[in-house]
């Protein structure tokens, strides 16, 4: 995971340099992450030259001193880590974010761009924009190499919001042939690898079991990216491939595969109207276990072997190998243990929010869900209890021991939606499947999808980009011309 590649240091303020930091425990911790972030770097040669240049032009960050800002660092520009940024009061705390990207993605929109309904930009907000006091300048910038190297930062607090990573269960294959949907670039492959087996597919005396698999796009996972992807991809099928590539409309397919039933976390009879709604739109549905994954077919449990051309694997995420790395306490699943107010108790002065994230087993909570709207209202919630303390002089490392945290953090669930094609979505606004509330799917419910999503994305100018994609879409198909 090279994430020093593309090392973002984001600063409101000019920070003096000095030569210790603050404490010994902090700079372990810190080191960890820069050394983990590392790992490709340790594969590679490099010159005597380079790291010369490097170490001359950016050593890192000193302790701040009497007089400047305390520092609050942030590790991730995700859900969680942004919505810290944009509710952080910068005229208390100097904000360095360290990310292997300068934007957040706006993950529910992701699966349209895929298929040409959205635009890449539409679903890219720059880090720059959700929190305007923080610089646009990365460390890399002048620099002779994009090499990663590793440099200290120091810090008054410390926020870990560096998110999660797909799950793929040590299943053989799965890294080196499937594409994972968390991403932008991730969306750019599967776009580019679609496109490219449809123009494939022409080539003059290509084998019909040939042209079959490359026509055959397969998901791994029933959860709500899974099933919005693959309704996206069957409308894509359905109203842009058949008129364009009429001559592959009787091949290509799309099987999405669970291993048990698919948007488990609606009730049964959202599950049973997703069904039938994805079986009218030519989506193939196969339960289960996938035992091994080959360049060009997958292996079921139970021998069956499946072809494919592109192969989506989306079947939820778990730690990263960062956070299994940390010598910090856990909670059940392996996140980082927090307590009630997001703190990480082994360590004064250190949080941790969002996917990587999860409560202690002694605060007797459940760990909450990696969804985004937990990870954002935890990113909300943080924000205002750091500027909390820091308004009452606890901005400062070690300062906060005897602060007022005010109330704990309490998440309530605002409901579920998904998307499952041909203008239709499924909507679920009841705490639990047990509650009273509105529950519904069709048309309306689509609708009701695409407000809530256009209202949602961070800021305005991603909204006109995203309503003005919508209707292009509407009007004129998605581009099946570009990879």
């Amino acid at each position: 995971m090279s994430w020093i590649k593309n090392l973002v240091k984001i600063s409101p303020t000019t920070s003096s340099v000095g030569n210790l930091f603050r404490n010994h425990e902090s700079y372990t911790l810190l080191s960890r992450f820069c050394t983990a972030l590392q790992h490709q770097q340790q594969q590679q040669s490099q010159t005597v030259q380079e790291t010369e240049v490097v170490q001359h032009r950016y050593e890192g960050l000193a302790p701040t001193k009497e007089g400047e800002k305390p520092r609050l660092l942030v590790l991730g520009s995700g859900w969680a880590g942004c919505r810290l940024m944009k509710g952080i009061d910068t005229s208390i705390y100097d904000v360095v974010c360290v990310s292997p990207r300068n934007h957040m993605v706006f993950t529910p929109l992701l699966a349209s761009t895929c298929v040409g309904t959205l635009e890449f930009r539409s679903v890219a907000e720059p880090i720059s924009r959700i929190q305007p006091a923080i610089s646009r300048e990365p460390v890399t910038d002048g620099l002779s190499t994009l090499k990663p190297w590793k440099f200290k930062i120091a810090y008054d607090k410390l926020v870990l919001a560096c998110g999660a990573e797909a799950s793929t269960f040590g299943i053989s294959g799965v890294l080196e042939n499937a594409i994972f949907l968390r991403e932008v670039h991730h969306a750019q492959e599967i776009r580019r690898k679609l496109l490219l087996n449809l123009m494939l597919s022409e080539v003059p005396g290509l084998g019909g079991e040939e042209k079959k698999r490359l026509l055959h796009c397969v998901v791994v996972g029933g959860g709500p990216t899974g099933v919005e992807f693959s309704g996206e991809l069957s409308d894509f099928i359905m109203k842009d491939v058949r008129q364009r590539y009429a001559h592959v409309k009787d091949d290509i397919r799309v099987t999405l595969i669970e291993a048990r039933d698919i948007l488990s976390s609606f009730d049964d009879g959202l599950r049973q109207y997703a069904i039938k709604q994805l079986n009218k739109s030519g989506v193939k549905l196969v339960r289960g276990i996938v035992k091994e994954v080959k360049p060009q077919r997958l292996i079921l449990d139970d021998g069956t072997e499946v072809p494919y051309g592109l192969l989506v694997w989306s079947t939820g995420v778990g730690p990263s190998s960062f956070v299994r790395s940390l010598d910090l306490p856990k909670d059940p699943g392996g996140r980082i243990g927090i307590d009630e107010w997001m703190r990480v108790p082994s360590i004064q002065d250190v949080f941790a929010i969002g996917d990587c994230s999860g409560y202690l087993e002694s605060t007797g909570k459940s760990t909450l869900p990696a969804l985004a709207q937990v990870a954002e209202r935890e990113g909300k919630y943080l924000a205002n209890l750091l500027n909390v303390m820091g308004k009452a002089g606890g901005g400062r490392a070690f300062s906060a021991k005897d602060t007022e945290l005010g109330e704990p953090f309490v998440y309530k669930h605002l409901g579920s939606m998904a998307t499952i094609g041909r203008y239709k979505a499924l909507v679920d606004l009841r705490e639990s499947k047990q509650g009273k509330g509105i529950s519904m799917g069709g048309f309306l419910s689509f609708f009701i999808w695409r407000s809530a999503y256009l209202t949602r994305v961070v800021s305005w100018r991603n909204r006109f980009y995203v309503f003005i994609n919508w209707i292009t879409t509407f009007v004129f198909g998605r581009d099946t011309s570009r990879l």
